[in-house]
């Protein structure tokens, strides 16, 4: 019975993608077409509502197997420990694959304030990761500059944004664990959708 709900929601999307592919080939919905022209139009179709159920696919292995970068800045650093610890078990969303290299990362979690000296080696290391590839950043400083910003400071870098793109935002001085897991649940409903998969700057 499940199986047959399944397939019935397979054909609705299939069903669904077929309108939007005939609607922008300039067919108006509800215009009756002769079979044979419906057929061709569903040939020329078919590849693309192939591509798009591999990108569905694709997306939601990606989300679900996020490798996260070590690394840790100041303070909040901390908390992202405990969310790799038996506690909070990060392994039930995918991501608790913490890599030393950033090679081997699509994740990077920026925790803890972020110096003017350290900006470049953060960027240098966002560049070395592989595409398609996210960041999160988490806590005050990472997101704005914390505490540490005000007027005349010359050591810190006001956010993260600066230098480099981010996906989600968490913030918090320092944010618990729970609000980490939060924002990676976030950050995997973005990826399920495919948003900024094409983004790597």
């Amino acid at each position: 019975m499940a199986g047959s709900g399944r397939a019935a929601g397979v054909r609705g999307r299939h069903r669904a993608r077929r309108r939007v592919f005939l609607e922008n080939r300039g067919v108006p919905v509800g215009v009756t077409l002769p079979d044979r022209q419906l057929d061709e139009l569903a040939e020329e179709a078919s590849p693309f509502v192939r591509l798009a159920m591999v990108e569905d696919v694709l997306n939601l292995a990606r989300a679900n197997s996020l490798w996260p970068l070590t690394f840790g800045l100041a303070c909040c650093a901390i908390e992202m420990m405990a969310v790799g610890m038996a506690k909070y078990d990060l392994d039930r969303f995918g991501a608790a694959v913490f890599r030393p290299s950033p090679r081997q990362a699509d994740l990077m979690i920026l925790a803890g304030t972020i110096s003017r000296k350290m900006a470049p080696v953060i960027r240098t290391l966002w560049d070395q990761m592989p595409g398609p590839k996210w960041s999160i950043a988490m806590g005050g400083c990472t997101i704005s500059g914390g505490p540490f910003k005000y007027p005349g400071e010359y050591a810190i870098a006001e956010g993260a944004e600066k230098f480099m793109r981010v996906d989600v935002h968490i913030p918090g001085c320092p944010p618990r664990p729970e609000a980490l897991i939060a924002g990676i649940l976030k950050l995997e409903e973005k990826i399920k959708q495919g948003r900024r998969l094409g983004r790597t700057g």
